[in-house]
């Protein structure tokens, strides 16, 4: 049986390529899943994978993962009111006349003038039923696989990793909260924004001792992007792609200076985590995504989506798979460089 810990990235609706790797991922029967670490939309994929796995084992949890996307697709656009919903098509094609005219984008003209605060009391979140259908009797339990949800606090800045039954709907709309969508989530008289600003995803909650060393990070937000961004909404894109990601490849070149000094015997084996990465990703797939899809994802797109992360993870098994449990399959000192 080969055990892996998973690290699930944010990436708005581009969490349905997570959706994807997920449920090819269920399909192998020797593959345990021991830990999860997931961040905005990897949250949510984490929570209903849990969810599911517990309630029923994997079949379930590939049924509990389309459920969550299902309840997903039908909401539209993050950033309309639900009474706004049924107008969606008539705005889209105002967006698109609009373009034609504007020197810059309509969406990005949108972003510099929308605060989710300007309804007030009013305003709801779109994603909080789609969370409170959860059974969070499973999502917090203390049996495998382990969760751990990250948000970032507003005031200080710093990473918060929900576990057990801090795990709330509270801590997942918390972990989702894009401030320039989202108000806010007061958890404790603290308030939070998306963990994707401080671990997108976090490893070192992976790091404990009764945790495999294997961490398998799904990855939806490109590392590189050939084309330079030049309009507002294409350029704040790129913006929070390099924010989210810095966390990330900041852990990676920890480990992979903890590896060095392990192989290189200045460190004693067994005193750190000598912790072997893999990586499925689709960074082509993900180039020709545009920002406004994260924010308005259609059950196509969706669809789209899941199909390419389960080619991907398709992909990563023939190639890479049997290295789980003997080596990574990610040469860091290269990815790094």
């Amino acid at each position: 049986m080969r055990r892996v810990n998973l690290a699930l990235q944010g990436g708005g609706a581009h969490g349905a390529f997570t959706w994807g790797v997920l449920d090819r991922l269920l399909e192998e029967d020797d593959l345990e899943i021991a830990g999860i670490s997931g961040t905005s939309a990897g949250a949510l994929n984490g929570a209903a994978l849990k969810a599911g796995l517990l309630a029923g084992g994997r079949v379930a949890a590939q049924k509990r993962l389309d459920r969550l996307w299902t309840q997903v697709g039908e909401i539209g656009d993050f950033r309309l009111m639900p009474w706004v919903q049924p107008w969606l098509p008539a705005i889209r094609a105002w967006q698109d006349a609009a373009e034609a005219f504007m020197p810059i984008s309509a969406q990005g003209l949108a972003a510099q003038l929308y605060s989710p605060y300007a309804l007030g009391p009013a305003w709801k979140n779109p994603l909080e039923p789609v969370v409170h259908d959860l059974d969070f009797s499973h999502v917090c339990a203390v049996a495998e696989p382990r969760l751990f949800v990250s948000a970032t606090n507003v005031r200080t800045g710093k990473i918060r990793v929900f576990e057990g039954e801090a795990i709330t709907p509270d801590a997942l709309l918390a972990s989702a909260c894009v401030p320039t969508v989202f108000q806010a989530v007061e958890i404790g008289g603290e308030a939070y924004w998306d963990g994707g600003y401080s671990g997108n995803p976090a490893l070192f909650p992976l790091y404990e001792p009764d945790l495999p060393d294997d961490i398998l990070v799904v990855s939806i937000n490109p590392l590189r992007r050939d084309e330079l961004p030049d309009t507002p909404l294409e350029i704040q894109n790129r913006i929070n792609e390099i924010s989210f990601n810095a966390s990330l490849l900041g852990e990676l070149r920890a480990i992979n200076f903890v590896r060095r000094l392990i192989a290189e015997g200045r460190m004693e084996r067994g005193k750190m985590k000598d912790v072997r990465v893999h990586m499925i990703a689709d960074d082509g797939l993900m180039n020709t995504l545009s920002a406004t899809t994260k924010l308005a994802p259609s059950p196509q797109l969706l669809a789209q989506l899941k199909e390419a992360g389960r080619a991907a993870a398709t992909r990563f098994l023939a190639d890479k798979g049997k290295q789980i449990g003997q080596e990574p399959s990610v040469h860091l000192s290269e990815m790094l460089t």
